[in-house]
């Protein structure tokens, strides 16, 4: 049976809010996987820029450096706000991924990361968001981490970790550690590790 080609038709858009978030509203219809056309329908759909996360790992130690910071997605889901997760920055006009990837490991974390390689991109919830996050790991010493920084202008307060990898893997497991950006990671060096250390030699 051949499959039907697939199209979609975008009826009207506004902009409902442009703020720190951009959300449109769409109707829209789709051709069926069956044939012929779903109804109008309308949704929601957040704009967002790219984004950037960045594992720091220190192959020597067999620490990654996390970073602790408040996230108000988590104000009702029964936890306390402040997550571990991956230094992450938004990809500014003009910049490339990995050049936000050293820009927001300084910014955040106060270290320069070396030999960063890409792990993947993905978008975080196509759903309702064109939200597309690209993954890094670099090579840092784990050994000179720590403190609290962040800027100030971004309202930013932001703590330092550093876990041994096999900690960093136990709150993953645990459920401590829940967040996409950073289980992606941390479980991609899980399967990686070998193959990452042998190229930083």
């Amino acid at each position: 049976m051949t499959q039907p080609e697939l199209k979609i038709e975008v009826d009207h858009r506004e902009t409902l809010f442009d703020s720190f978030l951009r959300v449109d509203r769409l109707k829209l219809r789709h051709s069926l996987f069956a044939g012929g056309w779903s109804e109008l329908m309308t949704r929601e759909l957040i704009l967002r820029p790219r984004a950037v996360g960045v594992l720091l790992f220190d192959p020597v130690q067999q620490q990654v450096v996390l970073v602790r910071q408040i996230r108000v997605g988590m104000l009702d889901e029964g936890q306390h706000p402040w997550l571990l997760e991956l230094v992450a920055g938004m990809v500014e006009s003009g910049e490339e991924p990995i050049e936000v990837a050293a820009r927001e490991s300084l910014e955040e974390a106060n270290t320069k990361p070396q030999d960063l390689l890409q792990i993947c991109e993905y978008y975080n919830s196509p759903g309702i968001s064109n939200e597309r996050i690209t993954l890094f790991c670099g090579r840092v010493d784990a050994t000179q981490a720590g403190g609290i920084f962040g800027l100030d202008d971004e309202h930013e307060d932001i703590e330092v970790v550093v876990l041994s990898l096999a900690d960093a893997l136990a709150k993953v497991a645990s459920g401590e550690i829940n967040n996409a950006m950073s289980i992606i990671a941390l479980q991609w060096l899980q399967l990686n590790q070998p193959m990452l250390e042998e190229s930083w030699k």
